[in-house]
């Protein structure tokens, strides 16, 4: 069986009425035949019906045993973080999502917690940073927004070897393209905001794990900490892993005919794009995913961040917002917006430069978005122009 068919038929019809979609279950408590006597549910902050299955049917599409679903993709990266002690370390992917690195650094560094940041693609740059106090390998592949691509399974027989955890971010590829668990890492985490959910009208995180008492573990402090899914949100969720196939093989198609476009178009300095022959990853990317996504990000021929500026309020089919992964095309400033919260020194050595402009691209026409920017193009290469006349003039007056 095919494994867009397995998805379909993963989501269940209900038992009680037949209904072909999965009941909101929208109340916070159950009632009870007898004291601690219930059946199987006693309050919606431990467990929900709906979030129940959405949790049986994501755990199901990573190839993992146990899956957790939260507020927000930042509170999933929470609960990984609180598997950890006072005086651990994390070896974390330089090119990292800003939330997490806020996280990493405005909230759990006061606890104890350090994290040493390098290229992830390097393996012997992980190996050189890895202490006897680490316990944790935290990677995003791709990456956000540079597209660094890191070798799963190469790097979770490091982690093996040390006997610490490997974390993967699969929010980028989500698992229609890769499934980490099933290349040796411990968990995954998804911010489900982005593809999962795929319509942009739902925040929501998931935790997914091989092993069932590090789930178990998961569970527990989505519990105690509260940061759970509601079941309407949960319900979007399912509703949105219904066309997860659909829309992830629409997305990888445009953003491969956009980063073709971008890579010979003379004001494009850089194109990172996994699906590219000249990607440093390639190689990687194609053994690990089974597509390249639906991400292209690019710098200006004109490198400053005043063109990269007027590229992104310049453009009318892609939208500029923060996030990604959904129906509609977007696009974005990193260094103003995504990552805004990590020092200009670190987010430029990890290839975050004031110029880069990130797209998430969406279900339109490709060439309807290829137009879109050739137009945005056009207005930053008539404004560099006039800017540089202007400084020929003034030079030719002084």
């Amino acid at each position: 069986m095919q494994a867009t068919t397995q998805l379909l038929h993963s989501i269940p019809v209900d038992a009680q009425t037949g209904a072909i979609a999965v009941p909101i279950y929208q109340t916070s408590t159950y009632v009870q035949e007898a004291p601690g006597v219930n059946k199987g549910f006693d309050y919606s902050r431990t467990n929900n019906p709906t979030r129940q299955e959405l949790e049986k049917i994501i755990a199901k599409l990573e190839g993992g045993t146990v899956a957790a679903a939260f507020a927000s993709g930042l509170a999933a990266i929470d609960a990984v973080i609180k598997l950890l002690e006072t005086g651990d370390e994390i070896v974390a992917v330089d090119d990292i999502y800003g939330g997490a690195f806020r996280l990493f650094e405005k909230v759990y560094k006061k606890f104890g917690i350090s994290v040493t940041y390098v290229d992830t693609t390097d393996l012997g740059a992980i190996n050189r940073a890895i202490t006897s106090k680490t316990r944790l390998i935290w990677l995003e592949s791709p990456t956000n927004p540079t597209l660094k691509v890191s070798d799963i399974q190469a790097i979770a027989a490091i982690a093996d070897r040390y006997k610490i955890l490997l974390a993967v971010d699969n929010t980028f590829a989500s698992p229609v393209l890769q499934q980490p668990l099933l290349n040796g890492a411990d968990i995954v985490v998804h911010s489900a905001t982005k593809y999962i959910g795929g319509h942009c009208d739902v925040i929501a995180g998931l935790v997914v794990t091989r092993d069932p008492d590090l789930g178990a573990q998961i569970k527990f402090y989505q519990n105690a900490c509260g940061a759970v899914l509601g079941p309407f949100d949960s319900f979007l969720l399912i509703r949105g892993l219904e066309t997860l196939h659909l829309r992830i093989g629409q997305h990888c198609r445009n953003a491969a005919t956009i980063a073709a476009y971008l890579q010979q178009h003379p004001a494009i300095d850089k194109v990172y794009y996994p699906g590219l022959l000249t990607h440093p990853n390639h190689d990687v990317a194609k053994k690990q995913q089974k597509d390249f996504g639906g991400v292209v990000s690019f710098s200006l021929r004109d490198d400053t961040e005043a063109a990269a500026r007027q590229f992104v309020t310049s453009t009318e089919l892609f939208h500029l917002a923060e996030s990604l992964g959904g129906v509609k095309s977007l696009v974005s400033h990193p260094a103003s917006m995504t990552h805004k919260t990590i020092d200009a020194d670190k987010r430029k050595a990890a290839g975050v430069t004031d110029s880069l402009i990130r797209l998430s691209v969406g279900l339109e026409d490709a060439q309807d978005l290829i137009n879109d920017i050739e137009t945005a193009l056009t207005i930053v290469s008539a404004t560099s122009q006039t800017v540089s006349n202007k400084r020929k003039q003034k030079s030719t007056i002084c």
